[in-house]
């Protein structure tokens, strides 16, 4: 599933080709993803200029106005989807559902398992917080409100785990199960260790290291996993460069142990039992 690093490359990447552009149609070829894409989209969007590209959690939303509409198209990529620019002249695919109609490309979402989201939220940037699957969301871990007594003071009130806790986006958003394996490891934490137990100490460098790992995989154009790919078709790399995710049984590149496997909360969790306590 793509997480926020990848959402974050993939707002970075749209930015400098649709801001400012004029929306010239809007073309839907399936009713309904997780939820019914609004109809009334093809009469809305054509004319509006694209304002803004904006990122919350997993989010992207899209400002766009004209005179006498103003709203933002929210867009979730869910499980596989992904936002391309295409050429006028590609044909549209199996799992190509939705597409905005620029001057000189258009902006294409597919999705093969349907589990991603097109909807649209009326009024100024700022009501976009009040929609239903915004309004829930946790904080930012790249925002300046992040930090280790915000942490420290989140996660006294969470017996669970840690690992769990850190992916529960209720509390903070964009850390998946890639990014929370690898900032535990950098912070030195065990993903079993109650998110209760932690020092504020620890909660620092917990902090500073979700902080580096997500800013170091935007850097790296994120992780490529299934079939995402970044609105130009290339490929993310920061898979590459873990020192714990899907690495089970290799050495650990910190003190030559075995990085060890196990299920948690449903998915695969990686940790150096020497390095992680």
């Amino acid at each position: 599933m793509p997480e926020l690093p990848e959402v974050e490359v993939c707002r970075q990447g749209l930015l400098p080709e649709l801001l400012g552009r004029r929306i010239a149609a809007v073309r839907v070829r399936t009713p309904k993803l997780r939820y019914p894409i609004p109809p009334e989209l093809a009469e809305l969007l054509p004319g509006c200029v694209v304002r803004a590209i904006r990122r919350r959690g997993k989010y992207l939303l899209f400002d766009c106005a004209r005179p006498g509409v103003e709203g933002s198209l929210l867009v979730h990529l869910g499980m596989s989807g992904n936002l391309r620019l295409v050429s006028p002249d590609l044909p549209p695919q199996k799992h190509d559902h939705f597409e905005l109609v620029l001057p000189k490309q258009w902006l294409r979402f597919s999705d093969p398992r349907r589990f991603g989201l097109v909807l649209w939220q009326p009024g100024p940037p700022e009501a976009s917080d009040d929609h239903p699957l915004l309004a829930a969301l946790g904080i930012e871990p790249l925002a300046p409100a992040f930090d280790g007594a915000w942490l420290h003071a989140a996660l006294a009130r969470r017996a669970s785990p840690v690992k769990p806790v850190l992916m529960d986006s209720h509390l903070l958003v964009g850390v998946g199960n890639i990014y929370a394996s690898e900032s535990l490891f950098r912070a030195g934490i065990s993903p079993l260790r109650a998110a209760n137990r932690i020092s504020r100490e620890r909660c620092e460098r917990l902090a500073a290291a979700i902080r580096a790992t997500l800013s170091e995989a935007i850097a790296a154009g994120g992780s490529s996993i299934r079939d995402y790919v970044h609105s130009d078709g290339s490929a993310g790399w920061f898979q590459i460069q873990a020192a714990v995710y899907d690495r089970a049984g290799a050495p650990c590149r910190r003190c030559a142990g075995h990085i060890r496997q196990f299920r948690q909360g449903g998915r695969n969790t990686y940790y150096c039992p020497h390095c992680q306590h």
